[in-house]
């Protein structure tokens, strides 16, 4: 995206103001949807069924998640515009495949029973809840490319507008189906995060039709990059992010299994999708970074000094905003009357909230230094960075879980933060230079 004139914090703030309101809005999601299924019957079953298909589903859908970078980085014209959705296409279509064969075959069991070691009710319930997502990647994947486009063309705020529309249909969908005799919670919540996305994903393709035109009618420059763009070169680009992508949620099924060989397994299996939720509300205005910076960042680097001035501001707001909550009265309050867990449940999630205080700063972070990255067309780094943390994860899960025996959602607080860190000293150097 081009800017006229200097790179103002003013300009960057009118920029990432309505990508942050996304990712907060989309940050609710999770405690509304836990909230719901705590107050419905067998809450502690279905909650730890619901965290384990979320967390299925998210693994599936990996790698169409950084799509909307790829977009916002390479969409400039008709060629690019062909070319890059053609290729999110191929990509959703092999996905949508891959999971159905994993819902609908007994690998699903021997994964969930055999390898997992779910108890077979939360096993069965997770098996419901992982059907009703089957279009939930592909949806995904669809509007998160119709979305780059959006901010590519500065229209940040109408994909606030989208999000809008998601949470209302999921909203709408999640209280229906609680009202619904025989409907249990995984099934609800599962119901109410498909019937989310594919309205958005609906609403992204209708707001971003006069964006797509323009593009249409935008002729690729002689000896521009676009000219040169074969899938190819998309491909080189895209597989470092996409591998990226699939370590980051690949590892929450990794921390499914530990939590499920850890002490108080079951109580940590139900808790953990309430602490995700909690940092990520407070993480969530980190993520919207990674987009801005890409957009905004400029071919020379230009805009570098000013986003950097921001991130840290952000950083500092971030943390201090989640430890407020993690460190007062007010953490009682969300996770007993707000989130609905009991006070057993509200207890386990407790520490790794605390413990996790200071993740919302690293998520503004490393979605700065990735963005740096992204825009000079050097993805590799933040897959190397991906692997580190994904290893400092699961190092600390093994000395937590199995060596200082730790309850299991402690153990994953400690290994997220260690994980987190690796990979930002990584890439420190790296986004410098």
């Amino acid at each position: 995206m081009q800017q006229a004139g200097p790179l103002t914090q003013k300009r960057i703030y009118g920029f990432w103001w309505p990508l942050a309101m996304t990712w907060v809005m989309m940050s609710l999601e999770g405690p509304f949807i836990a909230a719901v299924i705590a107050r419905l019957p067998d809450p502690k079953f279905n909650l730890a069924a619901y965290g384990v298909a979320f967390a299925f589903a998210m693994l599936l859908e990996s790698p169409i998640i950084l799509i909307m970078s790829a977009s916002t980085a390479l969409v400039h014209d008709r060629l690019s515009l062909h070319k890059l959705r053609r290729f999110t296409y191929a990509l959703n279509l092999g996905i949508t495949l891959a999971m159905g064969f994993l819902v609908f075959t007994p690998a699903f069991g021997w994964l969930m029973e055999g390898l997992i070691g779910l108890p077979h009710e939360v096993a069965a319930l997770t098996h419901d809840a992982a059907i009703i997502l089957l279009p939930w990647p592909a949806a995904i994947g669809y509007r998160r490319f119709y979305q780059g486009i959006l901010i590519r063309g500065g229209l940040t705020r109408r994909v606030a507008y989208g999000t809008v529309v998601r949470l209302s249909s999921m909203a709408t969908v999640a209280l229906v189906a609680a009202f619904t005799p025989g409907v249990v919670g995984a099934v609800a919540g599962a119901s109410a995060l498909s019937a989310g996305v594919v309205m958005e994903a609906i609403a992204s393709r209708i707001m971003a039709l006069g964006a797509v035109r323009k593009l249409l009618e935008t002729p690729p420059l002689p000896g521009t990059r676009a000219e040169s763009m074969t899938y190819g070169f998309i491909w080189k680009f895209y597989y470092p992010l996409a591998l990226t992508s699939i370590l980051t949620l690949g590892v929450n099924p990794v921390v499914t299994f530990f939590l499920g060989q850890s002490r108080l397994a079951l109580e940590s299996l139900a808790a953990m999708p309430v602490v995700n939720s909690l940092v990520f509300l407070f993480g969530s205005v980190g993520f919207a970074f990674q987009e801005v910076g890409i957009a905004l960042v400029g071919a020379r680097r230009e805009g570098y000094l000013p986003l950097r001035r921001f991130a840290a501001i952000m950083a500092v707001s971030a943390s201090g905003g989640l430890a407020i909550v993690a460190f007062t009265p007010l953490l009682g309050l969300w996770l007993e009357d707000v989130s609905g867990l009991t006070h057993e449940l509200a207890a386990v999630a407790a520490v790794p909230i605390r413990i996790l205080s200071i993740m919302p700063a690293l998520a503004v972070i490393i979605s700065f230094q990735r963005a740096v990255l992204v825009a000079a067309k050097e993805t590799v780094p933040i897959t190397l960075a991906t692997v580190i943390e994904v290893t400092g994860i699961v190092a600390g899960l093994e000395l937590g879980i199995r060596g200082l025996y730790l309850v299991g959602a402690t153990a994953a607080g400690c290994a997220f933060l260690l994980g987190r860190i690796a990979a930002i000293l990584f890439l420190l150097r790296k986004a410098r230079t």
